[in-house]
């Protein structure tokens, strides 16, 4: 018990030195982040589609990326513990394969893919309505007679319901080349040697569409006859509104394409935009589409090992993965307040380096959530360094707590201007219901979220959510001092108490999945000065303790998001989820718990464990269906939580 503070010290100083090394020239820190195989596929089958010869090899890295993911049954996930395989990440990486040209149908990797694919009921039975599109658009499944959201959607006013600003900024993304692509029913021609995959069985009625969903769409067509109506009160010819429609969604991609290329900084988006814009007879030459792929191309990060300590080396074949995007800002502002926490001063070349970096990627114009907020003033942070337009509350908050602490060191002048235009805009997302969403207010619609898609509640809404109000409520209180004496804070800490589950728990909507939003929870309500023995902190902690494993780790599944229900994962603790249980239990209790003790030995043991548990994704992009492996995750978390832990209880 006795070496315990010695071997945390050692540890802090390890993961110091670790994070120190990383930095980057102009500050940031480019850690990177791993989600599935969706997006490696897709950029192959794009530059195939683009007759691409010169990326022989870039297609050649990608296709071993994913035969090195391929699981023994032939089948690919979502992530490593997903019983027997996903279906439609599997008919991704298989038709992408295929595309390539570099791998035989009759190779048994390939044979293997086809048998899973077909037990499952074939290309009929994927899931997701991006699988589905760029399917449709590869010219794999049809595109649906019986339904389609159509381009005149972007021509209907925001006073009337639903309306095209009504969705998610990300669904918005996605949403707008999607419709481009459906009203033109798009499919690439491709040459006499293309894949061909009618005989993975997809079920089709007599009028040539797919028989998945349309039974399940049957209740809103009602909500579409009102669009239609809507429509009609234009007062224009259906040919004319169809014009006007995709002129609209045409100019509204074009506006939101990021200074690198990428549509809103998304690969997924981008890949659709490409696609739209041939479904407007763009030529593959365009100097848009130019840009577009050239962005992707920033986009691709090499993958480090399990750990996150040592990333593989000289970018070998294989190790090349196609970032959905990049997090750059979040890695920067999550590594220099880990580190400040951990005793570095503000004054440090490294945190001076990063502020600097900050200061220059705060957003100076306004984006479309200034639509829905009154007297907006621009002043967010968003995910990514090519990110301008699109701020988020979780890097605001991120990179204003990080500020904070170095405003106190009389550093760059501008300083406590960003900072007061960051909190500004921070309290001007908060929704009507007190909670926090991720990127703007009121897109909460209970319509949209009830759309039969798989993902719909997540993708076509963003609600407030427990992990963003608790992260929201922790800077305001620890930073900029506010409590529950304030109104704001109040009907905050209001919403987390009626949001907590049965169990003590919240669920996180940003990372997997209540271990993370209850320890997002629990930190922000002690933040702003929940008292410890309120109810709710203590229904909290007797979650924690009782997910505690036996080993004194934490670690939960993916599985949580699916089912709707905390699941242990059976592989054991990971190092980000056991930090948060940790940082949550010691905000809360004055003395170390045997709990916290036993905790804290976990995590300093699983900082050097190299199995799968530590290359597991804790972060969420789209629930059920898209995790991320943060490499920042496994070094910030663990040393914010151990600094905490020296810090609460004398030991620094």
């Amino acid at each position: 018990m006795h070496e315990l503070p010695t071997r945390v010290d050692n540890a802090v100083q390890s993961l110091l030195q670790t994070l120190l090394s990383r930095q980057s020239a102009d500050g940031s820190w480019r850690l990177g982040v791993e989600n599935g195989v969706m997006t490696d596929a897709y950029f192959i089958v794009l530059l195939r589609s683009l007759n691409r010869n010169d990326d022989e090899k870039l297609i050649a890295d990608l296709v071993q990326r994913l035969l090195d993911k391929q699981n023994a049954n032939g089948a690919w996930t979502w992530y490593t513990d997903e019983a027997g395989g996903h279906l439609s990440a599997t008919v991704e990486a298989y038709c992408a394969l295929l595309h390539s040209g570099m791998v035989r149908p009759s190779d048994e990797r390939m044979q293997r893919a086809k048998r899973f694919i077909l037990a499952q009921g074939g290309l009929g039975q994927v899931s997701g309505a991006l699988t589905k599109a760029m399917l449709a658009t590869w010219g794999h499944y049809p595109w649906p007679a019986w339904f389609r959201i159509p381009a005149e959607l972007m021509l209907l006013p925001e006073s009337f319901t639903p309306n095209f600003y009504d969705f998610s900024v990300y669904a918005r993304a996605h949403l707008t080349p999607v419709m481009i692509l459906m009203t033109r029913r798009y499919t690439i021609q491709w040459g006499a040697d293309a894949p061909d995959l009618s005989d993975l069985s997809v079920p089709r009625t007599s009028s040539g569409s797919v028989q998945d969903d349309r039974a399940d769409w049957a209740p809103y067509r009602g909500i579409l006859e009102d669009a239609i109506q809507g429509l009609k009160k234009l007062a224009l010819l259906p040919q004319e509104a169809k014009r006007l429609g995709l002129q609209r969604a045409e100019r509204f991609m074009l506006e939101h394409i990021e200074p690198d290329g990428t549509l809103y900084s998304y690969a997924s988006s981008t890949f659709l935009m490409i696609y739209a814009l041939l479904a407007l007879d763009y030529s593959p030459d365009a100097p848009v589409i130019q840009q577009a792929v050239a962005g992707l191309k920033s986009l691709i990060h090499p993958v480090p090992r399990a750990s996150g300590f040592e990333p593989v080396g000289g970018g070998g074949q294989g190790n090349l993965h196609v970032q959905n995007f990049n997090s750059t800002v979040w890695d920067t502002a999550l590594v220099s307040y880990a580190m400040q926490e951990a005793g570095v001063p503000p004054k440090h070349p490294a945190i001076q380096h990063a502020a600097g970096y900050l200061l220059r990627r705060q957003h100076t114009r306004l984006g479309d959530w200034s639509r829905s907020v009154r007297h907006p003033v621009p002043g967010g942070w968003g995910f990514s360094d090519i990110n301008t337009m699109n701020p988020d509350v979780d890097d605001t908050t991120a990179a204003l707590r990080t500020l904070h602490y170095v405003r106190s060191s009389g550093a760059d002048p501008r300083m406590r201007e960003a900072i007061s235009r960051g909190l500004h805009w921070v309290l001007s997302m908060q929704n009507a219901d007190g909670g926090w969403p991720a990127f703007e207010r009121g897109k909460d619609s209970a319509l949209l979220a009830k759309v039969p898609i798989e993902g719909a509640a997540s993708a076509a809404t963003d609600p407030s959510t427990a992990d963003l109000t608790g992260r929201a409520l922790d800077y305001l209180g620890a930073c900029a001092g506010l409590t529950l004496r304030h109104p704001l804070i109040q009907r905050g800490v209001d919403w987390l108490v009626a949001k907590q589950e049965r169990d003590g728990s919240w669920y996180g909507r940003w990372g997997v999945c209540y271990v993370y939003g209850t320890w997002a929870a629990v930190t922000g309500m002690m933040a702003v000065g929940t008292s410890p023995s309120h109810p709710s902190i203590q229904r909290a902690v007797s979650f924690l303790l009782n997910a505690q494993r036996v080993d004194g780790g934490w670690g939960e599944s993916c599985r949580s998001d699916q089912l709707h229900a905390y699941i242990p994962l059976a592989g054991g603790g990971t190092p980000s989820q056991t930090a948060w249980a940790l940082d949550a239990l010691i905000a809360v209790h004055d003395e170390p718990l045997p709990a916290i003790t036993r905790g804290v030995e976990a995590l300093v043991a699983l900082l050097h464990r190299q199995d799968w548990t530590a290359a597991y994704p804790t972060g969420a992009g789209l629930p059920s269906a898209f995790y991320n492996r943060y490499f920042s995750y496994n070094l910030v978390w663990p040393l914010v939580a151990l600094s905490h832990y020296r810090r609460r209880y004398g030991l620094a």
